[in-house]
Order: structure tokens, then sequence, then C-alpha cells
């Protein structure tokens, strides 16, 4: 059976004494979109930061592509974009330079995301949607094998939305998987392959 592209087993992460997430049992295959829904607080986020390397988990395993989260972290980040509610941005330069440090056709991720007018403006400048979508060229030059996504209609207009569902959709065929933590139920179960729900940590359904 082929390697799985995301497989976490037991896994486990606690803020002081509060479990975010507790013996968590997932897998998601290669291609698929899978919805990860939730109430806030449930720990939607923090599989997203686990599995991405961003933290590391307190207990169980996680594994991306076959590789380690913990071992094996610096394979995983090559392989990943995690799309995050922090937008590790430059603030003070433009999206032109911030996309610079990632390499490849600037002009065109640009264009896509609907920022070309704006492409040498600080970062310092620009809403909260127009960061998001700034974010989202990002995670389109990086060409993960895995994308995480966080939320990512926050922030964005109805034109927005219409931005991200064709950013899944040219993931999905190019044979990423993409993992989509939202409040836009009816929106993303539309498209999703696999709907994961937790709550209080736990996968419930």
């Amino acid at each position: 059976m082929e390697t799985a592209a995301i497989e976490a087993r037991e896994l486990s992460r606690r803020y002081g004494r509060r479990w975010a997430l507790s013996n968590v049992t997932l897998r998601a295959e290669r291609g698929e979109v899978v919805m990860i829904a939730g109430r806030n607080g449930s720990g939607k986020s923090t599989l997203l930061r686990v599995l991405s390397t961003a933290i590391r988990p307190d207990g169980g395993s996680a594994a991306v592509l076959g590789r380690d989260v913990v071992k094996e972290r610096e394979y995983v980040r090559r392989a990943t974009a995690l799309l995050s509610h922090y937008s590790y941005l430059y603030e003070a330069l433009s999206p032109r330079e911030n996309l610079s440090l990632i390499g490849g056709d600037i002009d065109e991720a640009l264009v896509r995301v609907g920022l070309r007018e704006r492409a040498d403006d600080p970062v310092s400048t620009f809403s909260a949607g127009m960061r998001k979508r700034l974010s989202f060229a990002r995670v389109l030059m990086q060409k993960p094998d895995v994308a995480l996504l966080d939320e990512p209609y926050g922030a964005l207009d109805p034109e927005g939305f219409v931005l991200v569902d064709r950013v899944v959709e040219e993931l999905r065929a190019r044979g990423a998987t993409v993992v989509i933590a939202t409040h836009q139920l009816d929106r993303v179960s539309s498209y999703s392959d696999r709907i994961i729900t937790l709550e209080a940590g736990r996968v419930v359904a």
C-alpha cells in the first residue's frame, strides 16, 4: 500500500495543563482534499502546526509522506506549505521582495492572487485580506506536496473566496494533498474527499 500523505497515531499536544490534541489518530491519502471541522479551541490549528513542524507533539507520532515530523522535520518542511493565522510576512518588504525569498515566477503568482498592481508597496500598508492573498501566492510558489490551510477564507471578500477555491483546485490538480481547517463547512465539504471533526482535541467523526 502506498505511503499515506499524512498519518497520525495517538497524537497529543498540550499547552500547560490543557490538552489541545488528545490521542488523535487519522490518515490522509495522497491527492486528497481533507476538511478539518470543529469549534474554536477544538485543536484544528494545533493539528496543522504539528503536521507542519511549527510545534512539536507531546505524545504519539505523525508522519508526512512517510517522514516523521520530529525526526525528519527538514524534509517535512520542504514538502509542506502552511497557511497560518500568522502571515509570517516581512512587513517592511514588498510582495515582490517577500516572494523573492522563495524563487520562481513572482509576477505570475502576484497576478493570480490579484496583487500585481501592489507588487512594490510595503506589506505594512496592506489590509488583512491582501496579506492573505500574498500568503496564498507564497503557497503556490512553494509547489508543496502537502498544503495545510488554516481558515483560508478568513478576512477575504467573495472574490477572495473564489480565489481560495481556485488555489485548492490547482493544488489538487498537481497531485498535492490539501488539508483545510475551516468554519466554512458547506463550502469546503462540497469538494472534500474526507471530513474529520475534532472536539476538545479528539477525533469524534
